[in-house]
């Protein structure tokens, strides 16, 4: 199997901004009001939304921010280095996959708030994953980061937040 065949049968699209390809297999019908939310948000939004979500050779999730939690589920493929940024500036890097025993994580929840990107480990060939959010994903939700504020503070990462942001293609 390779990622041609999974975005064919998966019927996966280029998930524009962001990088990677993608496919919503839910979408509540209900909605929560604006009232009912925090200020963050600036419109009602669905209840709950989930996709397919695929990175290969050619593709990496730009480094990038949401205004709702992100739970991220591995199906199969190679590992995935996350990058996270804390809303605190703390820093973490996580491995997502199935590889238990190499302490891989097949499942992870990214903050709302947290920068986020992820890229296949080095000789990877592709990762099929699925995020779920609630409230749902809503791409006026989507935010990029300044590059430069964040290489100034973290220097020591400079190849990877290079690596996964907009303008590194």
């Amino acid at each position: 199997m390779d990622s041609d065949f999974i975005i064919k049968k998966l019927k996966l699209v280029p998930l524009e901004k962001e990088g990677g390809y993608y496919y919503q297999t839910y979408r509540s019908s209900r909605i929560i009001k604006k009232e009912f939310l925090k200020n963050d948000y600036c419109n009602d939004k669905v209840l709950k939304t989930a996709i397919y979500y695929l990175l290969n050779q050619d593709t990496k999730s730009r480094l990038h921010r949401l205004k709702s939690d992100e739970i991220y589920h591995f199906y199969s493929g190679d590992p995935v280095l996350m990058l996270l940024i804390y809303p605190d500036d703390k820093l973490k890097k996580i491995i997502l996959g199935n590889r238990l025993e190499k302490n891989e994580i097949p499942q992870f929840t990214v903050p709302a708030n947290t920068w986020q990107g992820s890229t296949l480990l080095e000789g990877g060939s592709y990762a099929l994953m699925g995020t779920t959010m609630s409230p749902g994903f809503d791409f006026s939700d989507y935010e990029e980061p300044d590059k430069i504020k964040l290489l100034k503070k973290f220097p020591m990462e400079k190849e990877l937040i290079t690596k996964l942001t907009a303008d590194a293609d």
